[in-house]
């Protein structure tokens, strides 16, 4: 699957290996992933598309913001993924 601005995507390789990105640009063979508190969206983490999975297409505000080139928070970033895990967590079911 290609990878695209605003999707939701895990990490497979590296310390951050296990965490939950946004991704906030992308270039070539590269996304730029931020999570808002570990990486800040100054400062986004640059890493091969190889080297990340696919989670889910994002409907957040931030990431609408995102798509349409509007300035997004790094609160927004990390709202937009607590609700993606929560959704994650309210899937597994239970008794």
């Amino acid at each position: 699957m290609n990878i695209k601005k605003s999707d939701i995507v895990l990490s497979l390789s590296g310390r951050d290996r296990g965490g939950q990105f946004l991704v906030v640009d992308t270039e070539d063979i590269y996304a730029m992933l931020a999570d808002g508190k570990g990486r800040r969206l100054e400062k986004p983490k640059r890493k091969k598309v190889t080297h990340i999975q696919f989670l889910a297409e994002s409907d957040s505000r931030a990431a609408e913001k995102l798509r349409i080139g509007d300035k997004v928070s790094n609160s927004e970033i990390r709202r937009a993924l607590a609700e993606f895990s929560a959704g994650m967590d309210g899937d597994k079911g239970g008794m």
